[in-house]
């Protein structure tokens, strides 16, 4: 047995030199494996450990999920691809099916779970419950699985646009920084660099190139943390740059929007301007707020408390949605118009979301369990 300070050891079964972003499989484990705080081994351990078969490819959150499982093993056609052993016999076991490349021969106290049988499982951090790939790695199958993986690191709760327009786009981004060697870090900085650019554009009003340059960094923004995932170079580092960006330039966008009017005669009277942008900053602060209490009241994001939430999420008065109205409002000659409707709706998602929290609490004062409807199978 695992002792209480020993950390549980990981081994990849057999040699397949075909990569897949880039990385071998035991590479690719390698880093996950760090990722979750353990440790590779170089043989095959003598007791307890996390045993993953070279011969396929899976997607990260099974890992997580057969960890904290012992005894548990995940099959492709039979054959385990990535296991729990629980003791010295189920890891020898688990070896020798996964070095024959043949089912398990003896399954006495294993758990086998078919990938076949689609069990799903719910992975927090991207707020989506789903059957994560797994798949037999090979050359021709490398595209594939290099998709699935992809779309796999797309978050399953999130706004229309990076739902809807642009997974293509960023999937082929992410494709060649992954063959350049380009990392998630280099691509924020690049982004970070049209996302300024688009400010100061729209400040002098010059929408069309702002909008431009700002859908560049938007679908960067996508690609830096699909880049990351999928070459799984995630850091601490990386994710406070990314998500402070994202965090900080909103606001500012809204600002210059506001000031770059007068360029076309459509400057707003002080009164005008102090309302939207009051509107705008306070209830963008204040939804923010309320996202904030709802994770730490209840454990986890109000977007994916029930379907309503999750729904209401594509087109919420963040970023991206904001933009869509702006486009509108430009499409059609006021930039003006667009930006006290994104005031309205910035007013109209802070009221929504005042009401769920509220009836959050309510539910749980009740004696009620605010539970994900994510987590139900």
């Amino acid at each position: 047995m695992i002792q209480q300070n020993q950390v549980l050891p990981v081994f990849t079964i057999g040699a397949n030199p075909v990569k897949l972003w880039g990385l071998t499989m035991a590479q690719r484990v390698a880093r996950i494996a760090r990722a979750a705080g353990l440790e590779t081994a170089d043989t095959l351990p003598p007791g307890p450990a996390i045993l993953s078969n070279a011969a396929h490819a899976w997607d990260p959150a099974w890992f997580g999920n057969v960890v904290g499982r012992p005894g548990v093993v995940l099959t492709l056609g039979g054959v385990p691809a990535l296991g729990h052993g629980a003791d010295a016999g189920q890891t020898a076991r688990i070896a020798r099916a996964m070095a024959d490349g043949v089912p398990l021969a003896d399954k006495a106290g294993l758990e086998v779970i078919a990938f076949e049988d689609g069990p799903t499982i719910e992975n927090k951090t991207l707020r989506k419950r789903e059957t994560p790939f797994l798949m037999t790695l090979t050359p021709t199958t490398v595209r594939p699985i290099e998709r699935a993986s992809y779309f796999g690191a797309y978050k399953g709760v999130t706004d229309v646009l990076t739902k809807y327009l642009w997974p293509e786009w960023a999937l082929v981004l992410t494709r060649i920084c992954a063959k350049l060697g380009i990392t998630p870090n280099m691509v924020t900085a690049v982004g970070a660099v049209f996302c300024v650019v688009a400010t100061v554009l729209f400040a002098y009003g010059h929408y069309w190139a702002g909008m431009a340059t700002g859908l560049v960094f938007m679908v960067l923004d996508t690609v830096d943390g699909k880049l990351a995932r999928c070459t799984i170079t995630s850091s601490a580092w990386g994710n406070v740059a990314d998500h402070g960006m994202d965090l900080v330039h909103p606001p500012f966008w809204w600002w210059f929007w506001a000031t770059g009017l007068g360029a076309w005669g459509l400057a707003y009277d002080p009164a005008t301007f102090w309302w939207v942008q009051g509107a705008i900053q306070i209830g963008y602060v204040i939804q923010r707020l309320i996202e904030g209490a709802f994770i730490s009241a209840h454990g986890m994001h109000i977007h994916v408390w029930r379907p309503f939430d999750s729904r209401f999420r594509l087109i919420t008065a963040r970023r991206n949605p904001n933009m869509v109205i702006l486009f509108v409002s430009v499409l059609f000659g006021r930039p003006d118009i667009g930006l006290i409707a994104v005031a309205w709706w910035t007013a109209g998602s802070c009221l929504i979301h005042a009401v769920r929290l509220v009836q959050a609490w309510m539910l749980r004062a009740r004696g009620g369990t605010i539970t994900s409807w994510l987590s139900e199978s």
